[in-house]
């Protein structure tokens, strides 16, 4: 499954949930599912060099908004469940 075709999926699943889909969202989804992030803190520090507007709120919001939609899980480190995002 391509890049585009798997944040396409969060994306719907988002909505589904009743999230507003912004550029700073879009930004922070295509990061974490790059390769898998260790903190809310390293997922900031890559969105902050492609937006310096992006705020270390705005990102543990986004994160607490996927857990909330079952599509990542704090463990060590941050991941799309595709499990969960595909039975959607």
């Amino acid at each position: 499954m391509s890049a585009e075709t798997k944040q396409e999926l969060v994306i719907q699943t988002l909505r589904k949930h009743g999230c507003r889909i912004t550029s700073q969202r879009k930004l922070l989804i295509g990061i974490i599912l790059e390769d898998a992030c260790c903190s809310c803190k390293e997922i900031h520090y890559r969105a902050a060099r492609q937006d310096p507007a992006i705020g270390i709120a705005t990102v543990y919001r986004m994160v607490k908004i996927l857990e909330e939609s079952g599509l990542i899980q704090r463990r060590n480190l941050y991941r799309i469940d595709w499990g969960e995002a595909a039975a959607v």
